[in-house]
């Protein structure tokens, strides 16, 4: 039993860090920007285009997938192109306001909350399974008594990133909107798993009672492991909210854009990237809507106002 809570403990050091901390597992800083992917006559002499991602799964399988696509864009764009994976959605939007990136796949919650000084634009939504909105759930194990949010007060709690809309900001709205509370004070203990894939993994082996997911995540972890239903259980839906889109620095020349966007807009079109986008949980790239988020960032400004949140 001593053995077992040992290791039990170095899991949860590993896997998690607190609520109120941004500090990571996985350090991505040093080996994950030097890989320039060169395509294109003369494309060597040109300026790389930098294109950043935060992994919402599996870092490695998901940084594979994100690799062929920026080597379809460096050979559609005849210029080469460097990938830049962090692991916080913080870490990302700190990249995009420092102008160390041109193009981000970038979370809901991260769009949201950004207000860096580079000024960003729109440049696609990830479509999947015929939609652009996905859903925040509330996840127990399946052998769980918690049935409802008021059951899961005083309960160990994970999120996924700070920033992230299902794993952390959807929460904390509806905690304060139906409960008048704070995550802070409604849970006994909560810790950052930065992947929503770890955080299933993290209520399965009883590190937490409940956790926040994405309803996409769910049902691309239903694919790959079809008895899931017999180890977690859903217990709160959240209303449909926009995907994380691809953003791109206001400033890039016009004729940057464009190519860009035919880009992103048939790439589902190439049947080299079929996989590659299955992996990353996209279907295709569609025109962004300008408006999807507005109601988020208002909801995250409100947020930062309010005590203790």
């Amino acid at each position: 039993m001593a053995k077992f809570l040992r290791l039990a403990l170095l899991l949860v050091c590993i896997l998690c860090t607190g609520c109120e901390t941004m500090e990571g597992n996985i350090d991505f800083a040093k080996s994950q920007d030097s890989q320039v992917i060169n395509q294109g006559i003369g494309a060597s002499e040109q300026k790389p285009l930098r294109i950043a991602f935060a992994s919402v799964i599996s870092p490695i399988e998901t940084r594979k997938s994100y690799q062929a696509m920026v080597r379809y864009i460096s050979q559609q764009m005849g210029r080469p192109a460097v990938l830049i994976q962090r692991k916080t959605y913080e870490e990302l939007n700190m990249l995009l306001g420092a102008g160390e990136a041109d193009i981000a796949f970038i979370s809901t919650g991260a769009y949201t909350s950004y207000n860096g000084m580079i000024p960003l634009e729109l440049l696609a939504m990830v479509q999947t399974d015929d939609t652009v909105v996905y859903q925040a759930y509330i996840i127990v194990r399946a052998d769980s008594y918690i049935n409802s949010v008021r059951q899961l007060r005083n309960k160990t709690f994970a999120f996924t990133d700070p920033l992230s809309y299902s794993g952390r900001l959807a929460i904390d709205y509806m905690l304060w909107d139906d409960f008048g509370t704070t995550s802070a004070q409604f849970f006994h203990k909560c810790f950052y798993t930065y992947n929503h894939d770890k955080s299933i993994w993290a209520v399965t082996n009883k590190l937490a009672d409940g956790a926040g997911i994405d309803s996409q995540i769910y049902y691309f972890a239903k694919k790959t492991d079809p008895d899931i239903d017999k180890k977690i259980r859903i217990i709160h839906i959240m209303p449909p909210t926009p995907t994380g889109p691809v953003v791109m620095r206001q400033d890039l020349p016009q004729e940057d854009k464009e190519k860009l966007k035919t880009i992103f807009l048939h790439m589902d079109e190439n049947p080299n990237l079929t996989e590659a986008l299955h992996q990353a949980i996209i279907d295709k790239f569609v025109e962004p809507i300008p408006d999807a988020y507005d109601e988020l960032k208002r909801k995250y400004q409100q947020k930062e106002r309010l005590p203790g949140v």
